[in-house]
């Protein structure tokens, strides 16, 4: 046996640690070189991929052109939002050879300060500078004239209103949401999508300078233009019914208002105005925000007097009332400790159903409401639209509030039946006359005729029923007692000679906002209807907000609603239905504001610069309860 020796092993494990510790090191090391390499290739392959794309190849987004606007104009259209191409004016004051005379020629131009821009431009390393941005072509004609040098242009597209105010709560307009340009209130807003386009993609190689290589790989999505918009509203008529609308707040001293006009036979919003609005030009200038929004469509207020139309309606319609059916007005109605009288506070007698809208008669509206039974009234109510949305295409519509009718209460719906306790928009009691107008079908009101697709498609937007809500032989009725109301009744401002004319007057007190109760010192006075009556070509709703120096509707809306009609009735061409002497014109003129239908369209709804003909933009694009 040959013994082991031990003094060799450890001679041999000294000999060979230092080769061990490499070894370690040269694995560890290796180790660390695959991991590293598994992160970069592996983990991290998808960012280093595109940080060399990026080096070698340049990607650009394609704008897409935003949609236009169109309102109907006589047998063509005219542009109410549209694009322009204006200039960003900058300089590079290294390259101005004398900082004061250029200066002077900006400033004389630009309408500028002319010190201003001189510390601009008299940098001698300065490299970049804005002088003034979204400057008209006639300006930068101009400038371009004197040839300054290191002046330079930069397209800047723009959103141009032509028409200033003109209809800015129904256009809304384009503003910034912070990250890209979108549209803002109103159309602009509620058809955004459409207006905006598709945006496309450009790719292509670049060399190491950053220039684009002619003969190298490219990607191009092409972007999409946005949609054209063609409206049902007749700038002709908006445009009326503003200055008709802004006379009727000076002459009575009224705080707002707001004139809806309809097509009852298709619901297409012929004009909507309201006052105050504002330029959309110049939105940022605008201190109340308030006055972005569209109040025929979502401001809600107590109607009045004019909703007995529309309890009368629903009687008819059951027949539980003709307009003949008579009853006795004691002049009040005693409910849970209440009582409800009429606004002339008297005592009538025995009255007949038209006569109950004639004179406007509380007591009357309960009685045809005790009739029909509140759950069957909630439900005519309903059916009219009341208390939901009508469905338009505009942003921010309310529902108004019937939710008292919904309780079932006697007390409820008695002041609901003359149209206290309950709210509507100027949109929902403009398309419920509607109904009456066109023999009982509730129409979907809209604003929108055609849309015109990028590549030339045309997508036309159809009248819809929403539903059925009385019968042809009530609106009939109903109507035949309207017409009386104007004839013989609080409504008689509202006609116009040798026309019948059917509508109702309204004039509502206002709620507290606190508190219960009604303000004593305001109220609200409006007048629908619509003419002439048994063939009509439109309905009409017009709202003031607290007139000062008159009470009663009959006083302030009704006469501008006749000063808009007679205007529509000669717009449309509509040959008088009935006789009528010179006496009766000398007298409505003697009681109307005769401009609004007598006056020529004002310059200033023109572009202030030539907007692009639409036939070739085609080519190239293949109560207090009175009334």
């Amino acid at each position: 046996m040959v013994a082991k020796n031990t003094k060799d092993k450890k001679w041999s494990f000294k000999a060979n640690f230092r080769i061990y510790i490499l070894v370690f090191f040269v694995l560890a090391g290796a180790f660390a070189v695959f991991v590293r390499l598994y992160f970069l290739q592996i983990k991290a392959h998808t960012y280093y991929r595109e940080m060399a794309d990026d080096q070698h190849r340049n990607g650009q987004e394609l704008i897409p052109k935003r949609g236009e606007i169109f309102a109907h104009d006589g047998s063509g259209y005219f542009p109410v939002a549209i694009n322009r191409d204006l200039s960003l004016v900058f300089a590079v004051p290294r390259e101005v050879e004398d900082p004061k005379t250029a200066a002077g020629a900006l400033a004389d131009i630009l309408q500028l300060d002319s010190g201003e821009i001189e510390r601009k431009l008299d940098q001698p390393d300065g490299w970049y500078a804005v002088i003034q941005h979204k400057v008209p072509d006639e300006q930068t004609d101009r400038i371009k004239e004197r040839k300054l040098s290191g002046i330079y242009f930069s397209p800047e597209p723009e959103r141009y209103y032509p028409g200033g105010n003109f209809a800015s709560q129904v256009i809304g307009f384009v503003g910034s949401d912070g990250e890209k340009t979108v549209g803002r209130y109103g159309l602009e807003a509620y058809y955004d999508q459409e207006l905006a386009g598709v945006p496309g993609h450009l790719e292509q190689e670049q060399d190491t300078g950053g220039r684009w290589i002619s003969i190298g790989e490219k990607n191009i999505q092409p972007s999409k233009n946005g949609a054209d918009l063609y409206l049902t509203i007749d700038h002709t008529v908006q445009y009326r019914a503003e200055m008709a609308l802004k006379k009727a707040l000076e002459k009575y001293e009224a705080d707002r208002g707001s004139i809806v006009i309809l097509d009852p036979k298709t619901g297409g919003v012929i004009a909507m105005a309201s006052v105050p609005d504002f330029n959309p030009n110049d939105f940022s200038q605008v201190e109340d925000i308030s006055v972005f929004s569209n109040p025929a469509v979502s401001g809600t207020y107590e109607c009045g007097s004019i909703f007995k139309a529309i309890t009368m309606a629903a009687g008819l319609d059951a027949d539980q009332v003709e307009p003949d059916t008579t009853y006795v007005d004691t002049g009040e109605v005693n409910e849970a400790g209440y009582t409800i009288k009429n606004s002339d506070l008297k005592a009538n007698g025995t009255q007949t159903m038209t006569e109950v809208l004639e004179k406007s008669l509380n007591t009357g509206a309960i009685y045809v409401e005790k009739l029909l039974g509140n759950t069957r009234f909630l439900d005519y109510v309903k059916n009219f639209g009341f208390g939901q949305k009508a469905g338009i295409d505009a942003i921010g519509e309310a529902r108004g509030n019937i939710s008292g009718l919904e309780s079932l209460r006697d007390i409820n719906a008695f002041t609901a039946s003359f149209g206290q306790g309950i709210s509507v928009t100027p949109l929902q009691m403009a398309a419920a006359f509607a109904v009456f107008a066109n023999g009982g079908n509730l129409m979907k009101p809209h604003l929108i005729e055609k849309i015109e697709h990028d590549e030339g498609k045309e997508e036309d937007i159809e009248p819809e029923i929403v539903r059925s809500v009385i019968s042809k032989d009530a609106s009939l009725d109903l109507t035949r007692m309207l017409v009386s109301v104007v004839q013989n009744g609080h409504g008689k401002r509202a006609g116009v000679p040798g026309y019948l004319v059917a509508g109702k007057t309204g004039t509502a007190q206002v709620p507290k906002k606190e508190g219960g109760g009604y303000e004593e010192d305001q109220h609200i006075g409006s007048f629908a209807g619509y003419a002439p009556a048994y063939d009509p070509k439109f309905a009409m709703l017009v709202k003031l907000d607290n007139p000062k120096n008159v009470e009663w509707a009959e006083s302030s809306a009704a006469p501008t609603f006749g000063e808009m009609a007679k205007f529509l009735l000669d717009y449309y061409n509509v040959e008088p239905t009935e006789e009528y002497s010179q006496k009766d014109v000398d007298l409505f003129n003697a009681t109307h504001d005769v401009s609004i239908y007598q006056t020529p369209v004002e310059e200033e709804t023109q572009p202030e610069q030539p907007a692009q003909p639409v036939e070739e933009k085609k080519d190239k694009n293949k109560d207090k309860k009175k009334d």
